[in-house]
């Protein structure tokens, strides 16, 4: 009962937003796309269907109103998604060019954790700063323990390595499916992706956190 509870109480508070960010990034693209390739092709079809993304991805940036890590993260995706859009070629090297953004996230999560400056922490950082200043100050206290940077590289290790796996398959994906297939399959692809790892985060920063008050001798 008390999950169930939960759930509607998630669903209360999160359905709208979830309802919208499905419509924007899933729905939206595919009508515009099928409305549009008939009479101007699947270039221009494309291009129009990136609107609502982007537009969606503003909206929330705007809606924050924070300048931090996750805020430039997102803006640099959006900018990145724009650049990918003005390229010339196909409708296939435009799908391929709409990964480039994935990519080279992944590859700056690989980078922060190679010089030791774990992206994973700035972002999970930004995101307790949103919420409350307690728990931001238990977060920063247990930075400068050795278990706790190893944690953060790890993720940040294999969050790079999923975006850009996940890159890698959507480009496999666009030249053996049609254009439309690819247009339903990709958000499904993205959002399955950082659903495993959202869901692997909360596992292993889970087990970690276990085996910090283990050391410490502190009861679970």
């Amino acid at each position: 009962m008390a999950k169930g509870t939960s759930l509607e109480a998630w669903i209360r508070q999160n359905g709208q937003k979830l309802a919208l960010e499905v419509t924007a990034n899933f729905a939206l693209p595919l009508v515009i796309y099928d409305l549009v390739s008939p009479r101007h092709g699947d270039v221009n079809a494309l291009l129009a269907s990136m609107a609502p993304p982007v537009l969606w991805s503003l909206f929330e940036f705007a809606r924050s109103r924070r300048i931090d890590a996750l805020s430039v993260l997102v803006l640099v995706g959006i900018g990145l998604s724009l650049l990918a859009a003005f390229g010339g070629g196909g409708a296939r090297w435009l799908q391929l060019r709409e990964n480039i953004p994935t990519a080279i996230i992944g590859l700056a999560f690989l980078c922060s954790a190679a010089i030791g400056r774990p992206l994973i922490y700035m972002l999970v950082r930004a995101g307790l700063a949103r919420k409350t200043s307690e728990e931001l100050a238990a977060f920063e206290c247990t930075r400068d323990s050795d278990q706790f940077r190893r944690t953060m590289v790890v993720m940040t290790l294999v969050w790079g390595s999923g975006l850009i796996a996940s890159a890698l398959v959507s480009c496999f994906l666009i030249f053996e499916l049609s254009v439309q297939d690819y247009l339903i399959v990709s958000p499904i692809l993205g959002y399955g992706t950082m659903g495993v790892l959202a869901l692997w985060t909360a596992l292993y920063s889970r087990r970690a956190e276990a085996r910090v008050d283990a050391e410490a001798g502190n009861p679970q």
